[in-house]
């Protein structure tokens, strides 16, 4: 396959996003062009898809180098070019991305009636960009992809969203871009500290500066620069407060993109960029970052023990989940790595799939309210099903998706501190708790309100397009995560050996349990 692969998944809904914005027919309201459109829409997004599919197979499971590069002049006279490639790890998000896109256009159907086609053109764009940045090669250009996305997501939760969604829109926006500002100041400061230490051009190519290595002070405020944007994004504790009003009153479609893939943004950011740029900083600050996982971990699944809303217990939850990613990559042990990689897969799954069915839910009685439901087993039984899968995917049982990327966190963190492992363990048990007591509550007892008693099943069109193939994925990872974790090996390696190789300069280091960390391997 030809480098302009990876071109085509980002070209492909972007192309058909402009085109649709430019149809005025496809603007009037009967049910056939609403139809049209979302027709349009999915096979615009299972196109870009299937593009994604076939670049996994054909991918070099061996190598730790881009694949599939694709690369075009853009701004040459400051050195950013419109440079993409996947290696392992962005690999796996890519697909994630992919994957989820024809799942918002199947989910939103019944929910979306008005302004059908701007909805569309919205997740298009949001596609395009979320492709963007988990490919770009090029400073600059991940910038621009990462708030390209801003727009598109911001009238996703204004227009379509729910109760007080223009609060919700705005709060989101001003912290994504109040991160976005200083990670941009962090990139002028890198590319211009390198050009003028080095005497080489302006660049803002990651492969080129990742062989620069700043000064010790200098890494320590780079570092801060990006890891505000990246931690607002997650996002970390005390950075999360935008994300449960956003998840709340965002369409369901909406839900799933943001705790699907938009939360990846940040860790990812950390990955690709913190740890292999500033390697000093990063095991400087990683203490810092640890503890503030481990609290978002506990803080997280607490806050979701006392939700009243099904939803917002569901985006609390997505804050705890997303603490054991950071921890796992500020441990620097390449189990916890590829185990927080994988994670950031599995709770786009998991959590995704917990958004769709509660919107499911939202679209036949109207309430997010657990006090309003009870007994609904009893009536809903496929519906039920499913959520009892999701959910247990959630808590991490074996044989599913979520206890694969957990085991290897928490594994690979022991090894490192056991504190630390234990610490973010009670976090497992806590998730237990609340979404097996969200599960009595909402399925199990008498039914109670005459409301519920006549509730639809899921459709054909729910189970088997919407909900299915999340589940096969799901049971596929958990029962062999090998065929996800073998294509990530030699990346995740050269990102940890790229950490562990740089002299850092806090005495800690001298004394920590990273100590003949050299000697440790990939868990295989």
């Amino acid at each position: 396959m030809v480098g302009a692969a990876i071109f085509e998944t980002m070209a492909i809904p972007f192309i058909i996003g402009v085109l649709l914005a430019g149809i005025g027919l496809l603007a009037i309201t009967p049910e056939s062009s609403k139809n049209r459109l979302r027709g349009i829409a999915l096979a615009a997004t299972l196109a870009a898809f299937i593009v994604g599919v076939l670049m996994f197979l054909q991918f070099d499971w061996q190598s730790k180098e881009w694949q599939f590069t694709y690369e075009a002049t853009w701004i040459p006279s400051i050195g950013a070019y419109m440079s993409f490639g996947v290696d392992g790890i962005s690999l796996l998000l890519l697909l994630l991305t992919l994957f989820l896109g024809p799942l918002c256009v199947l989910v939103s159907i019944g929910e979306v009636e008005e302004r059908v086609k701007e909805f569309h053109i919205c997740l298009l764009l949001i596609e395009a960009a979320l492709v963007g940045v988990f490919t770009a090669r090029d400073l600059l250009l991940f910038y621009a992809c990462w708030e390209v996305m801003l727009v598109p997501m911001f009238l996703l939760i204004a227009v379509w969203g729910s109760g007080n969604r223009i609060y919700a829109a705005v709060k989101f926006l001003l912290y994504t871009l109040l991160g976005g500002v200083l990670m941009l100041v962090g990139i002028l400061v890198l590319a211009l500290d390198y050009h003028y230490t080095t005497r080489q051009p302006l660049t803002f190519s990651l492969d080129t500066l990742m062989t620069y290595h700043p000064s010790p002070t200098m890494q320590i405020w780079l570092f801060l620069a990006f890891a505000f944007a990246f931690a607002i994004k997650v996002p970390m504790f005390p950075f999360h407060t935008w994300l449960p009003d956003a998840h709340t009153e965002a369409p369901t479609a909406g839900s799933v993109i943001l705790a699907g893939v938009l939360l990846k943004m940040g860790s990812y950011g950390f990955m690709r960029f913190c740890l292999p740029l500033f390697p000093d900083a990063s095991q400087v600050l990683a203490p810092i970052i640890v503890w503030l996982s481990i609290i978002a971990i506990i803080y997280g699944a607490l806050m979701s023990w006392v939700q009243t809303d099904i939803k917002r217990l569901i985006a609390y939850s997505s804050v705890s989940h997303m603490g054991f990613i950071t921890l796992g990559l500020f441990a620097f042990h390449p189990t916890a790595v590829a185990g927080s990689l994988l994670q950031m897969v599995n709770h786009g799954l998991s959590t995704g799939m917990l958004f769709m069915l509660v919107g499911l839910l939202y679209q036949r009685r109207h309430t997010r309210m657990m006090s309003e439901y009870g007994g609904i087993a009893k009536v809903m039984p496929a519906y039920s099903a499913f959520f009892l899968i999701a959910l247990l995917a959630s808590v991490g049982l074996p044989g599913l998706n979520g206890f694969v990327g957990e085991f290897l966190i928490l594994a690979g963190t022991f090894q490192v501190h056991w504190f630390w492992a234990a610490s973010a363990a009670f976090g497992v048990v806590l998730a237990a708790v609340y979404l097996l007591w969200l599960w009595r509550n909402v399925f199990h007892g008498p039914i109670t309100k005459p409301e519920n008693q006549n509730l639809p099943d899921l459709n054909p069109r729910e189970k088997w397009l919407v909900l299915a193939p999340v589940v096969i994925v799901m049971f596929a990872i958990g029962i062999y995560p090998r065929w996800l974790l073998k294509p990530m090996e030699p990346s995740v390696l050269a990102v940890v050996q790229k950490v562990k190789a740089s002299q850092a300069v806090s005495t800690r280091l001298d004394s920590s349990p990273f100590a003949g960390f050299e000697k440790l391997t990939f868990m295989r």
